[in-house]
């Protein structure tokens, strides 16, 4: 009768950072190059541990420092221009949302239009996740606003109307607080606001004011929730259950999981591509959504030549590039696409 074997949590990604070690290094003598490898990496895990004892320790000691000084405490304002984590104000239900059945709005707009719009809604993060036809109703459905020094774009207080991408122009950003008046930012020929009030339902949290004569592509409120917020909670709903099945992730706690999940951004790639390139810097890792993944690295031949040796193919649910975000070095591996690919990169 055969007997399952039971595979130890962590034994794949131990082993692969090892032989990707020992391919790159090709010691001579394995044996002295592993003794060293492992004595090396449980030097850092107790180096990390005893950081984290630590971190925890002053944490506690802060905590106990804020719970005698509560008298005297004064909540900081907060920048809304900073990235703001997970908001969850409001429960948003895009499968009860009477908005989908409202009629689609488009403005029309000349070529010269349509390209401008396009170039300043490129690095627009609510529209990242967007797919290709859920975009082009977005930008059929946003208008040119012009602005004159001093117009009053939205108002602290009031209730949203629309979302606001910048094209030119400065903006500043004030608060009004028991009578008081601040400027606390300003945006510099780029950006967007008023998201929030449309997202959660609530007023506007600020006061903004043009300083220069600018240019607005305004998106409607019901076009807003109905495609950008619809699609970011489905996308948000679908990318929690799928993260749930990744060993790296899944014992998160679900707060933990859903900063996870607004980070995830989708990338498509054909047969042969290239997804990362052994020895270039590293800033985020995949985790493969469909498809397959080659894993290979660079190696020297007896005649003097560079080959590239394929180590393993990666799958649906896993993933790679992480070994240069947790070491802190360049990609040690390349990874190519089999096939037509979809991963999410953190």
């Amino acid at each position: 009768m055969s007997r399952a074997i039971h595979i130890p949590e962590g034994l794949r990604e131990l082993l692969q950072g090892f032989t990707v070690e020992v391919i790159r290094n090709q010691p001579r003598d394995i044996c002295d190059f592993a003794l060293q490898y492992f004595a090396d990496l449980k030097r850092r895990k107790r180096e990390e541990k005893g950081q984290a004892l630590k971190s925890s320790y002053e944490a506690m000691m802060f905590a106990s420092d804020e719970e005698d000084n509560d008298e005297e405490f004064v909540a900081p304002v907060v920048n809304r221009l900073a990235r703001r984590p997970s908001v969850s104000a409001e429960t948003y239900d895009p499968d009860n949302d009477d908005e989908n059945r409202e009629p689609t709005v488009i403005h029309p707009k000349t070529d010269q239009q349509k390209q401008r719009l396009r170039e300043v809604c490129t690095d627009i993060v609510l529209f990242k996740n967007l797919e290709q036809e859920e975009l082009s109703k977005v930008l059929d459905a946003m208008f040119e606003r012009p602005v004159a020094v001093g117009d009053h774009i939205i108002e602290q207080h009031d209730d949203g109307d629309n979302f606001y991408v910048i094209e030119s122009g400065i903006f500043d950003v004030y608060v009004t607080d028991n009578g008081v008046t601040r400027l606390i930012a300003a945006f510099d020929n780029h950006g967007s606001f008023g998201e929030l009030a449309l997202m959660y339902n609530t007023p506007r949290a600020t006061t903004i004011i043009a300083r220069t004569l600018g240019t607005l592509w305004c998106l409607d409120r019901v076009t807003f929730r109905r495609i950008v917020v619809n699609s970011n909670a489905k996308k948000r709903k679908m990318y929690d259950a799928f993260i749930q099945t990744v060993p790296l992730l899944s014992s998160l706690e679900t707060y933990e999981r859903m900063k996870v999940v607004d980070v995830l951004c989708p990338q498509q790639y054909t047969d042969g591509q290239q997804i990362i390139a052994e020895g270039e810097s590293a800033d985020c890792f995949y985790i493969v959504e469909s498809g397959e993944v080659r894993i290979t690295v660079r190696r020297s031949t007896e005649e003097g030549e560079i080959e590239e040796v394929e180590l393993t193919t990666c799958t649906e649910g896993q993933y790679f590039g992480e070994l240069a975000l947790v070491t802190k070095k360049p990609r040690a591996a390349s990874a190519y696409a089999v096939g037509n690919v979809k991963c999410l990169a953190s």
